[in-house]
């Protein structure tokens, strides 16, 4: 990517959609969830929230449970928006404009139930599960699932 702004004809800069994103991937070890660029992203890292931005520093870092959410692009395909998703365990690799979420559970909010996220607190028997099952109930109650 060309790091130079360009100048348009009216003397004004220019940022492309580029140069105002970066590439996400979320993969699973049985699912590609996200290949797309987004704006923004709030990563939940073992010790706390991280939010990325375009031009952010590389990073290596693990994961924890909780919420990612990740702001699209806008593009001639698609106009941009919001999505979320649980996640728990894995590791975030930041280079460049490309992220890389290699995490071992994620669920999309839009599948996420109340009762199906209660009944799987109720049958969790570790602290990893339990936690998975706190942060699905969580986000369905606030409206990210049904």
């Amino acid at each position: 990517m060309d790091p130079r702004p360009r100048i348009g004809r009216d003397g004004k800069r220019r940022t492309s959609v580029a140069q105002k994103s970066f590439h996400c991937k979320l993969v699973t070890p049985t699912a590609a969830l996200v290949n797309d660029r987004v704006t923004y992203a709030s990563v939940p890292a073992w010790d706390g929230l991280m939010g990325f931005l375009p031009g952010r520093a590389p990073l290596l870092g693990r994961l924890g449970t909780g919420e990612l959410r990740l702001e699209f692009a806008d593009s001639e395909k698609t106009k941009g928006g919001s999505r979320s998703f649980v996640i728990s365990g894995g590791i975030i690799r930041m280079d460049a404009d490309h992220m890389t979420i290699l995490a071992e559970d994620a669920f999309p909010a839009e599948e996420l139930t109340v009762s199906g996220s209660e009944s799987e607190l109720k049958a969790a028997k570790d602290q990893r599960s339990q936690d998975l099952a706190r942060a699905k109930l969580s986000m369905a109650r606030r409206g990210g699932g049904i």
